[in-house]
C-alpha cells in the first residue's frame, strides 16, 4: 500500500469519526412522476432505497417523499412552479421538525423524476438556482442531486411513434369501427367509419400545421405521419383497453403536454444549464434511458425511449444505461422502469440510484470514500437491495 493511499484512508476515516458526532443528516429524496403517472407510478421502489441507503450512509435520517399527483397537461412551467412552492414548503416544516439546529439548508435533497417528471426536476433546480441573489449566495432547497429516469432531456426517439404504429397495425382486425376516433385525436370530423375506407397508407398525410400548431412540437413524428396515422385507426380500439400503455395516443399526448420537446436549442441549454450547475454548485446530475437489446429480425440494433446525445459529446457522461431485456417494446421499459417482474434490471438500477446518492452526499460532507470502503459499501448495497421490506406487496417480491 502507497503513503498516498494510507494518508486518503486515514483522512476519510477521521471524517467520517467526525460525522458520526454531529447530529444524524437529513436526507429527503422527492420522487416526482411523469405523464398521467400517479402515486404508485414508482412502486415499492422508494421504500427498498431508502432502506438501501439507511445500511449504506453512516450518521443520516432518511426519507423517501412522494410528490403528490398533479395535472399533466397544459403548460410545464406551471407545474413547475407548483411543484417549487410545495418543495420550499416542505423542507421548510422538515428543517425545524428536525430539532437539532443546523438552520436553512440542513436538509440535503435529492430530486428523483421519471419520464416527464424529470423535466420538472430539472426546471424547477434550475429556477432555485437562478432565483439566488447573487452568483455566490448558497442553493436554498440544498438540492445536492437530480436524477432523472428515461426524461427526454433531448426529445423522444422518433422510432417509439414508428414501432407503436407498426404494433397498432397488427391489431387492424379488431379496430374496424374506430377510425373516425382516431382521426378525432386531429380534431377532423365527418372521417370514414370502417377501416375499408381508409386511403393507402401513402395517401394518409400528417395533420395541417394551420389546424393544430404542431409544426415545431413533432418534427420527429411528421417523419412517419402517414404510419402514425394509419397506426393510429388501425389500434385505437386495442390501445383503448390502458390509456398509460398506449402507443400513438400516449406519445402524441406528451408532445401536447410539453410544448417545446421538439425545441433542440431549448433542450440543449436545458442540458447544459444542468451540468453548469453540477460544475459550479455541485448538484449531481444524472439520467437513466431505458435500453433494449437488439431483437433481430425485427429489431437489429438496441433500441430507447428517449433520444440520446453522441458518445463523444461531454453530456454522454451524464447518461447511464438501464437495461431491460424482458420489455416487448420501449413505452412497455419506460412504464414499466420501476416493477421488478417486468424489469430485469430493476435491481441494478435500484443499486445504480443508491451509489449516486450516496456519492452525493459524501461529496457534501467534504468526504472521498477510498476503494475499500467504496467496495464494502456496494457489497451491503446488493444485501439490503434484495431484502424484503415489511411493506412489500407481492409485485414487487424478489422473483
Amino acid at each position: 500500500m502507497s503513503s498516498s493511499d494510507s494518508q486518503s484512508r486515514d483522512k476519510s476515516t477521521d471524517h467520517l469519526a467526525v460525522v458520526k458526532q454531529l447530529p444524524p443528516d437529513l436526507l429527503l429524496i422527492i420522487f416526482i412522476h411523469g405523464f398521467k403517472g400517479t402515486n404508485t407510478t414508482f412502486e415499492n421502489f422508494p421504500s427498498r432505497l431508502e432502506h438501501v441507503l439507511k445500511e449504506t450512509i453512516d450518521s443520516v435520517k432518511v426519507e423517501c417523499i412522494l410528490f403528490p399527483a398533479y395535472e399533466t397537461k397544459g403548460q410545464l412551467n406551471a407545474a413547475v412552479e407548483y411543484f417549487a412552492d410545495w418543495l420550499t414548503t416542505l423542507t421548510v416544516q422538515r428543517e425545524v421538525a428536525d430539532g437539532q439546529g443546523g438552520g436553512a439548508g440542513k436538509a440535503r435533497i435529492v430530486l428523483c423524476g421519471h419520464s416527464m417528471g424529470g423535466l420538472l426536476a430539472a426546471d424547477a433546480l434550475l429556477a432555485f438556482v437562478n432565483s439566488r441573489p447573487d452568483k455566490k449566495a448558497p442553493l436554498w432547497p440544498n438540492i445536492i442531486a437530480c436524477i432523472a429516469f428515461d426524461t427526454p432531456y433531448l426529445g423522444l426517439h422518433p422510432a417509439v411513434f414508428k414501432n407503436s404504429a407498426t404494433k397498432a397495425v397488427e391489431y387492424a382486425s379488431t379496430a374496424r369501427t374506430v377510425v373516425s376516433d382516431a382521426f378525432s385525436l386531429f380534431g377532423k370530423k365527418g372521417a370514414p367509419s370502417t377501416a375499408s375506407q381508409q386511403p393507402p397508407l401513402a395517401a394518409i398525410t400528417a395533420p395541417p400545421t394551420a389546424e393544430s400548431g404542431w409544426g415545431k412540437w413533432a418534427p420527429a413524428a411528421y417523419a412517419v405521419g402517414g404510419a402514425l396515422m394509419a397506426g393510429a385507426v388501425a389500434g385505437t380500439a386495442y390501445y383503448r383497453r390502458d390509456d398509460i400503455g398506449s402507443g400513438y395516443g400516449w406519445a402524441t399526448d406528451h408532445m401536447k403536454y410539453v410544448r417545446n420537446l421538439w425545441d433542440e436549442d431549448a433542450l440543449q441549454k436545458r442540458l447544459q444549464d444542468l451540468i453548469d450547475a453540477q460544475g459550479q454548485l455541485g448538484v449531481v446530475f444524472r439520467t437513466f434511458y431505458t435500453l433494449l437489446p437488439p431483437s433481430p429480425p425485427s429489431f437489429s440494433s438496441p433500441r430507447s425511449f428517449a433520444i440520446l446525445p453522441p458518445r463523444t459529446s461531454p453530456v454522454a457522461a451524464h447518461f447511464l444505461p438501464a437495461r431491460n431485456t424482458q420489455a416487448a417494446d420501449e413505452i412497455q421499459a419506460h412504464t414499466n422502469m420501476f416493477n421488478p417482474r417486468s424489469n430485469d434490471g430493476y435491481y441494478q438500477l435500484g443499486l445504480e440510484t443508491a451509489k449516486i446518492i450516496r456519492e452525493a452526499v459524501m461529496s457534501a460532507r467534504g468526504i472521498t470514500e477510498d476503494d475499500d470502503t467504496e467496495a464494502r459499501k456496494d457489497v451491503e448495497a446488493a444485501g439490503a437491495m434484495k431484502e424484503t421490506m415489511p411493506d412489500e406487496v407481492r409485485s414487487d417480491a424478489k422473483p
